[in-house]
C-alpha cells in the first residue's frame, strides 16, 4: 500500500511534532504488526492533529478491514472509497455499545456505553429492522448487547448497525417524506451527526422485535445523517424469547 509521506505536523504550529516524526508508512508497518489494536490507534489519535488525521485516514480503515473485512468489502461496493461518517466512527461502533445516559435518547435508562470483546453484525439480520418499501436497503445490525436485571426496566438490550450507501436509501427518503424531525439535543454517539427517530416516523416493523427476542413494544431505534443506528429493547425472558424464535 502507498502512502503520502508527510513528515510535519501540518495542523498546528504549535504541536510537539514540528521537528518531524516518523513517516506514515513506518506507522502504518508498526500498526499492521500490533493487528490494528484499537487503544493504540485511540491512544495516538491524541498526540497531535497530524496522527488524528493519519488515524481517520488509514489505521481506522485498515482496523475495519480486519475486524469485519466481508462487511467492509459490502460497504464499499458501490464504488464510493470512503465511508459515511469516516472510518472512526465505524470503528467505534464496531467496537463499542453506546449505553444511555438518564434524560437522554431513551429517557429513563442509564447504562454507561462500554468496549465489547467482540460483536456479530448481520445484513440478514438487518431485513427484520425495514419496513416492506425499504428491503433493498442493506443494513448490517449488531447482535442486542445485554444488560440484565436493571431494575423496573427489566432485561435490556441494545443494538447498533449501519446502512450502505445510506445517502440513496428508500429509508432516508422515506424519512425525508414523511417530514421526520431530527432530535432537538442528542447525536449519534459514533459520528455527532443529528438523529432520526424512528419510533416517532412510525417505521419500526413487528419483525425487529422477534429478531431481538424483545417485547413488542419496547423497541426504539434512532438513524443519523451518516447512516448509523442505535438502538434500545426490553428483552423477553428466556424462555418466551425462545418461543418467538420458533414462531418466526
Amino acid at each position: 500500500m502507498i502512502l503520502t509521506k508527510q513528515y510535519r505536523c501540518v495542523h498546528s504550529s504549535s504541536c510537539q511534532c514540528t521537528k518531524g516524526h516518523l513517516s506514515e508508512d513506518v506507522i502504518f508497518l508498526v500498526f499492521n504488526n500490533l493487528n490494528w489494536n484499537p487503544k493504540l490507534i485511540a491512544t495516538l489519535s491524541c498526540v497531535c492533529k497530524w496522527f488524528d488525521d493519519l488515524a481517520k485516514r488509514v489505521l481506522w480503515k485498515e482496523f475495519c478491514r480486519t475486524r469485519a473485512p466481508k462487511m467492509m468489502i459490502d460497504l464499499q461496493s458501490s464504488g464510493t472509497h470512503s465511508i459515511d461518517g469516516n472510518w472512526s466512527a465505524l470503528g467505534k461502533l464496531l467496537i463499542y455499545c453506546s449505553g444511555c445516559k438518564r434524560g437522554g435518547l431513551f429517557k429513563n435508562v442509564h447504562i454507561p456505553g462500554h468496549f465489547v470483546y467482540r460483536t456479530r453484525f448481520s445484513k440478514t439480520s438487518g431485513k427484520s429492522f425495514l419496513l416492506p418499501q425499504c428491503i433493498n436497503d442493506v443494513l448490517y445490525v449488531s447482535d442486542p448487547c445485554e444488560h440484565l436485571d436493571q431494575g423496573e426496566e427489566g432485561d435490556i438490550g441494545f443494538f447498533r448497525g449501519v446502512f450502505k450507501s445510506f445517502a440513496t436509501t428508500n429509508i432516508r427518503r422515506m424519512l425525508i417524506n414523511k417530514g421526520t424531525r431530527l432530535h432537538s439535543t442528542e447525536v449519534c454517539p459514533y459520528c455527532k451527526a443529528r438523529l432520526w427517530s424512528m419510533l416517532q416516523a412510525n417505521m419500526i416493523p413487528q419483525t425487529a422485535s422477534c429478531r431481538l427476542g424483545s417485547y413488542e413494544e419496547c423497541v426504539d431505534y434512532h438513524v443519523c445523517l451518516n447512516g448509523h443506528m442505535v438502538g434500545i429493547c426490553t428483552l423477553l425472558p428466556l424462555s418466551d424469547s425462545e418461543e418467538v424464535s420458533e414462531k418466526e
